[in-house]
């Protein structure tokens, strides 16, 4: 039993032994500590200058409208010119946009219609960020070690999440709200650095089993992200994996956001330390379960991991809506967040070894797009089912995710891949 641990532990650690791998999870933790930062930065400029939630409202939206229009373009050009390109100047731009807005800020320069401005170029640069970071790790670490590598990062994108918000919270309270944006633009300058220094692996021949058509001779912008949306359609598998990224998005969005203050609230009788428990229940267990899955050896079936995930899902919401009791829900919401985190690291990984190199970050930009619609409409539906109680919402996700689990078992493509 030990010699086994060891030789888990000994796998899981092996990508951290490359340079160009530790820059990477460096860079990537860099620059979600910055987009922890902003946020805060942002939303307390804003209620401060406003005392309004509506304007607060107006600011987040108009950093989020860009970078969901905008992502497929950031998609066509990663896989045109290099992830590592595209996120070694789109670190850059965001530090210098947050620079500027930040001594903005401290002359006093600061108006809400700034911020806007501010918050749509936020949106539009991480756009060409996001894609490129998702597609990156197939050139910089060998495919049999990838799901260790994406456990790892996995981690560090966790870590990051929680500490980002908490740390910015922490440099507002006891500094000025113009300094989050200055430490901010720290932490996407260095992440500029750590990217324009790994060194990516040589190029590979195309992947065997790759879809039909390839997507990397297109040389108009249109053209490039038409022939992604035809790459993702043509392989029945990635578009089984794009419905079903939708359908647990959609259960995630919204009941684990308005579901969970209204447990905390309502059903449980509680506060935002419930709340704050909840959420550090989910992250908890993702950690873990990513750290399981990427310590494990061999390629296990991904596609039954994907409908054990759905059913594992929807048995956890359908348990939430019946729960009375705190340490039950808590109990309920970490093994959801295990579940989701070990079939994560299979699932990324598999994304990343058998799409085409040429056109992984189109693909991969589709999931994301699809991502941004379904989630808004998850939220809206939630709130409104929210108000007789989280029980008919959490059975109605449960259904979903059911479904989901019983459509992939029903496909041969699916269940079949590895």
């Amino acid at each position: 039993m030990a010699s086994t641990l060891a030789s888990a532990g000994s796998r899981l650690w092996t990508p951290a032994r490359q340079p160009s791998f530790r820059l990477l999870w460096l860079g990537q933790s860099l620059s979600l500590l910055g987009d922890g930062f902003s946020y805060i930065a942002f939303s307390w400029i804003t209620l401060g200058l406003t005392q309004s939630t509506l304007a607060l409202g107006w600011v987040l939206a108009c950093q989020g409208i860009p970078r969901a229009l905008l992502t497929l373009v950031g998609g066509s050009l990663s896989d045109k010119w290099s992830s590592r390109t595209l996120m070694k100047f789109s670190s850059w731009a965001r530090a210098g946009l947050m620079a500027a807005v930040g001594l903005a800020g401290m002359a006093g320069a600061l108006n809400v219609w700034l911020l806007c401005c501010a918050a749509a170029a936020f949106g539009a640069v991480d756009a060409f960020f996001q894609p490129a970071r998702a597609s990156i790790l197939p050139s910089v670490v060998e495919k049999e070690m990838l799901p260790p590598a994406n456990a790892l990062l996995g981690v560090g994108t966790k870590v990051s999440a929680i500490l980002g918000p908490a740390v910015g919270g922490l440099v507002v309270a006891l500094s000025d709200a113009h300094i989050a944006f200055l430490v901010d633009a720290v932490c996407f300058a260095l992440c500029g650095l750590c990217v324009a220094r790994i060194r990516t692996l040589p190029a590979a021949a195309p992947a065997a089993g790759a879809a039909p058509e390839k997507a990397g001779a297109e040389d108009s912008l249109g053209a490039r992200i038409k022939a992604g949306l035809r790459y993702a359609w043509a392989d029945p598998r990635i578009r089984t994996i794009l419905a079903i990224d939708m359908a647990v998005t959609f259960c995630q969005a919204g009941p684990f956001t308005v579901g969970f203050a209204t447990l905390a609230k309502v059903d449980l009788n509680g506060g935002s330390t419930t709340l704050g428990l909840l959420n550090g229940a989910l992250a908890g267990g993702a950690m873990l379960g990513t750290l399981v899955g990427g310590a494990l050896s061999g390629r296990p079936r991904v596609g039954l991991l994907i409908a054990a995930l759905a059913g594992w899902l929807a048995v956890g919401s359908g348990v939430l809506g019946l729960v009375d009791n705190t340490v039950a829900a808590l109990g309920t919401v970490l093994v959801m967040g295990f579940g989701m985190g070990f079939q994560g690291v299979f699932g990324v990984s598999w994304i990343q070894r058998n799409i085409d190199g040429s056109v992984l970050s189109r693909v991969i930009s589709v999931d994301m797009v699809l991502g941004y619609a379904v989630a808004p409409l998850s939220l809206v539906l939630c709130g409104a089912m929210a108000q007789s109680g989280t029980g008919p919402m959490f059975a109605l996700s449960a259904v979903v995710l059911g479904v989901t689990a019983l459509g992939v078992l029903a496909s041969r493509h699916v269940r079949e891949m590895r």
